[in-house]
């Protein structure tokens, strides 16, 4: 059992650090389960927990979360899992907008620095003005993605595209897909 401080994540903390310290938390809460929905609900609410505790443009993050391969319509629709934020989409199209870019074929993070120059960005967040999307792998298919939205421009960086990376990695090997 992880101890209930585990999303209590120190101001003080580089935001590498901050990820390092998710990871390390959310290792130990995946370590004795398989469900997808505890796991990413518990990846939702720590990722919007470190963001929080960050400098700004961290703290902007408006939406932290997941869509998943909708199992009535397999390989055409993400389907909306666990999340903090305002209410979202419930369906994605594969290939529309920026979650189902990144979960389209291969899979490929997508980091959008400003969503009024993505073409065919899907707004159910107006306040929405970054946004990084990461594929989640199972067996080395896309089995859904990582969406965090961030209400400032250019809210996303190199250092949250590995860190969101190796969450992915984590999630994809510790659940029952």
């Amino acid at each position: 059992m992880v101890h209930a401080d585990a999303s209590n994540f120190s101001s003080s903390l580089s935001k590498a650090e901050a990820y390092a310290q998710l990871l390390s938390s959310l290792t130990s809460l995946v370590q004795d389960q398989r469900n997808w929905v505890a796991n990413t609900a518990n990846a939702a609410s720590l990722l919007w927990h470190m963001y929080h505790s960050l400098p700004a443009p961290s703290s902007s993050v408006n939406w932290s979360g997941f869509y998943v391969l909708d199992p009535s319509d397999p390989g055409k629709q993400l389907i909306l899992g666990p999340f903090m934020g305002k209410v979202a989409c419930q369906t994605i199209r594969i290939g529309k907008g920026v979650c189902g870019a990144a979960a389209e074929g291969e899979g490929r993070t997508v980091l959008v620095k400003d969503v009024e120059e993505f073409p065919g960005h899907i707004a159910c967040d107006s306040d929405s003005r970054s946004e990084i999307v990461v594929p989640l792998r199972s067996s080395g298919k896309v089995v859904g993605v990582i969406d965090i939205d961030c209400a400032d421009v250019q809210g996303f960086d190199q250092e949250d595209q590995k860190g969101l990376e190796a969450i992915a990695e984590l999630l994809g090997k510790s659940c029952d897909w």
